[in-house]
């Protein structure tokens, strides 16, 4: 089939002039898009906090890291596909940017499908694993069971988002995640203050919202796409699947080595009692907001990067990891400084139960900080999704969790604070993992074809 002519396809954001003016423009429908999610687990917090109970509010912290670590194994999905994506517009390759979609679509719903199948065998191995135990588990059993229910819906989202963000369609990926993540929030309050379901109705909002999320983004995606052309036999053909997988199998791993990481953190909460592992979930929303946010950076690098070396250009890559740069390390530190001077406050928002408050507020320090230690490894993050580049990802994360690992064994007579202290370390652990291949991959990008995953 023929290419389409470039006067027929539609220019992509990326190729507009790489400047500070066009990396904002392109950051901040994603910055606003991602603020969205942190929202709803601080609106999940907020509910169940607001009720006073220590078990369901831990029991939601338990339950999410259930979910993000079986999900998010899954989160190449959505890193890969904006890598390829982004490549693939680079080198003007618009058959391949239109059937990327529908293949990603597929694949989120075939595996989500499996994952719900595998929820009998998949949570009871989870809650085996996790310190927990009685109303604790009660509860985070029942979030994560409603959460299954929209695994296929949440995984094809994955794909749509990625696509969207390849392509430079910042805007469209923010009307997306504004529709999910409002469509959640109201959901949330629906099940759990009206009808008093508990971290069940947190976890069966979410899986609602993600199902109408699934109807609304493949109408936002597919507006303008020749469906015929799209549907062909080489749609599948040619070991296309076959590639999306490979060029995504040491993303996956990467993802899963980072999920261990962070239910490792859970875990050292959980094992200090319920108190501490709620304390900590409140402040982990703290860091998720900056993440969130910081990723509308990370985000635009992945398109920036992808493209240039689609289009084989050195220089269009160091300057996109300069000016997204410069953008990250100033909201970075804008962030840390945000959360030291209204922590507390927002503290006492989110947690109406005393000691979760008390603890909450001695750890803040620790938490206020990780926005600005957090942004080399989350730049890093999108330089090398954006180069497809799965291997430094997956050796970098790799690392960095075991590095943590054992830096948090090492402060474990310090309690508290040392769960805290190896929480930081492991920022810097895998931004200095990552940083030591950067070098490699600029070397290599001086190419006439896009750069595949190695």
């Amino acid at each position: 089939m023929a290419r389409r002519s470039a006067a027929a396809y539609p220019q992509p954001v990326t190729s507009a002039p790489l400047t500070r003016r066009a990396i904002f423009a392109q950051a901040w429908p994603i910055m606003l898009g991602q603020t969205t999610v942190p929202l709803v687990g601080l609106v999940d917090t907020a509910v169940i906090g607001r009720t006073g109970d220590a078990a369901a509010l831990a029991g939601v912290a338990l339950g999410t890291t259930v979910i993000n670590l079986v999900f998010w194994t899954f989160g190449f999905l959505r890193m890969g596909m904006t890598g390829m994506t982004a490549q693939a517009e680079g080198a003007g390759d618009a058959r391949e940017v239109e059937a990327m979609l529908l293949r990603g679509v597929v694949a989120g719903v075939v595996l989500g499908a499996i994952l719900f199948a595998l929820q009998i065998v998949l949570i009871p191995i989870a809650f085996e694993t996790l310190a927990g135990g009685g109303a604790l588990d009660d509860a985070a059993r029942g979030y994560v069971g409603a959460r299954f229910l929209g695994a296929p819906a949440s995984l094809a989202v994955f794909a749509i988002n990625g696509w969207l963000l390849g392509r430079g369609r910042t805007r469209a990926a923010l009307a997306l995640q504004v529709v999910m993540n409002l469509v959640n929030i109201a959901l949330d309050l629906l099940f759990v203050w009206h009808f008093s379901m508990g971290a069940r109705g947190v976890g069966l909002g979410t899986a609602c919202a993600e199902w109408i999320s699934l109807a609304v983004g493949l109408v936002i995606a597919g507006r303008g796409l020749d469906w015929r052309r799209i549907l062909s036999p080489e749609l599948f053909g040619g070991g296309a699947l076959k590639r999306l997988f490979a060029v995504n199998a040491d993303i996956m791993v990467r993802t899963i080595a980072l999920l261990l990481l962070f239910v490792w953190f859970t875990n050292a909460g959980a094992r200090l009692g319920a108190t501490a592992l709620a304390a900590n979930h409140v402040l982990m929303q703290f860091v998720s907001v900056s993440a969130f946010v910081l990723d509308g950076f990370a985000f635009t690098a992945e398109s920036r990067v992808g493209n240039a070396i689609g289009a084989g250009s050195r220089a269009g890559v160091v300057r996109a990891i300069r000016l997204t740069g410069e953008f990250s390390l100033a909201a970075g530190i804008g962030f840390a400084l945000l959360f030291l001077a209204l922590g507390t406050p927002l503290i006492a928002l989110f947690a109406s139960n005393q000691g979760v408050r008390l603890q909450a507020m001695a750890m803040l320090p620790f938490a206020a900080v990780i926005p600005a230690i957090g942004v080399p490894a989350w730049l890093l993050d999108g330089i090398f999704i954006g180069a497809t580049r799965g291997r430094a990802l997956r050796n970098a994360a790799i690392v960095a969790t075991i590095l943590y690992i054992a830096t948090d064994l090492a402060l474990r007579s310090f309690g508290e604070s040392g769960i805290w202290w190896a929480l930081m370390a492991s920022y810097l652990y895998r931004a200095g993992a990552l940083g030591a291949h950067l070098p490699g991959l600029l070397r290599t990008i001086e190419v006439a074809e896009p750069v595949s995953a190695t």
